[in-house]
């Protein structure tokens, strides 16, 4: 047995240490995703270890310090998405909060090959939030949607039968909306201002880059590059913000830490939770892949994970008051002048392939 949990102990140290190599193969990248689950896996083995403890040589320390110092790494990078940390985002003030500086959202990947539409509409008549940003729409889902119209009579769609469609459906009045495509041609992002009842503007960026694996992508390259070039689109625009979608990457990866400082913009998330919602269909194999981040002019209402409804994906619901006053309370992330340069030659790379 003492074998065997030696060469779990390496293997999981190996996963731990692979990430830390800032390079782009999507196989490297790839190791960022299941930090929970090698945390979980590596205390069981830290257990298992300390209980042969008797048995063991001093040449079995070199795995059982490897493993206690991965233990601890996953432990700290996971911190953050737990309620053991400050809340990066305020609670709003229910009773204080303008229903008219309000705005909710729901964020859901459709899965295009899905065919569940009734529940989908189900679920948005549940949530009946103030806009709807879905993603993998072709053809097919922008009919079934149409159901929508009634209610929400604001839509911007590029349905796509590649699973990179978008479309997003609005009570609010929508101004200036683009659908761009920032790196590759097939895969688009959306820019659009949402007027508040309140008559501010928001100014909305909808995302969905490449996931890293063979079949898409055999570097996170591009992936990294529009996230960043829509973060640095971001960070100097003075009034509300919020960047909303499928981004294929992880809360706790680098590459998501770099985009929240390049953008200047928080995670409700930090300091309540993981709010995983890829894969809604493994339970074992989850990690939190569909985001929302926002400027610090909001303070939280209402952030939840939706139930499973038929995709791949969990949704996401967040409902936002705008809260100007709060601003200093909510320091903005901010890069230094290595990430400022990393995030460039990110950008850079992306540009040049």
């Amino acid at each position: 047995m003492k074998p065997a949990v030696a060469l779990l102990a390496l293997l999981l140290s190996a996963a731990t240490a692979i990430p830390l190599v800032r390079k782009d193969m999507w196989w490297i990248r790839a190791f960022d995703f299941p930090r929970g689950q090698i945390l979980v896996v590596g205390l069981a083995t830290l257990a298992a270890y300390l209980s042969l403890w008797d048995a063991l040589c001093p040449h079995d320390l070199l795995p059982l310090a490897a493993l206690s110092a991965s233990v601890v790494y996953q432990a700290l990078r996971m911190r953050p998405y737990t309620p053991l940390a400050a809340r990066q985002v305020r609670d709003a003030d229910a009773r204080a909060v303008d229903p008219a500086a309000t705005l909710s959202l729901l964020v859901a990947n459709v899965l295009m090959t899905n065919r569940e539409a009734a529940a989908f509409l189900a679920l948005a008549r549940r949530y009946s939030p103030d806009l709807i940003l879905t993603l993998e729409t072709d053809d097919w889902w922008a009919a079934q949607l149409t159901a929508l119209a009634a209610e929400y009579p604001h839509t911007v769609a590029r349905p796509l039968p590649n699973t990179y469609g978008i479309m997003l459906h609005s009570r609010l009045p929508l101004a200036g909306a683009e659908l761009r495509s920032l790196l590759k041609d097939d895969i688009p992002s959306l820019r659009v201002d949402v007027t508040l009842r309140s008559g501010q503007v928001v100014r909305l960026f909808g995302l969905h880059p490449e996931p890293p694996y063979p079949d898409e992508a055999r570097s996170t390259t591009k992936r990294d590059a529009e996230l960043l070039l829509v973060g640095k689109e971001a960070a100097p625009l003075q009034g509300p913000v919020i960047v909303a979608g499928d981004m294929n990457d992880v809360a706790w990866s680098y590459t998501t830490a770099l985009f929240r400082k390049t953008s200047r913009l928080l995670d409700p998330r930090i300091g309540r939770g993981m709010f995983n919602t890829f894969h809604a269909r493994v339970p074992l194999i989850r990690w939190p892949l569909d985001h929302v981040f926002h400027s610090n002019h909001f303070t939280l209402l209402q952030l939840e994970r939706g139930p499973a409804w038929g995709s791949d994906h969990f949704p996401v619901f967040i409902r936002l008051a705008l809260t100007p006053e709060a601003a200093p309370a909510q320091p903005e992330p901010e890069p230094d002048a290595d990430e400022q340069a990393l995030a460039d030659a990110k950008i850079a790379d992306a540009l040049d392939e």
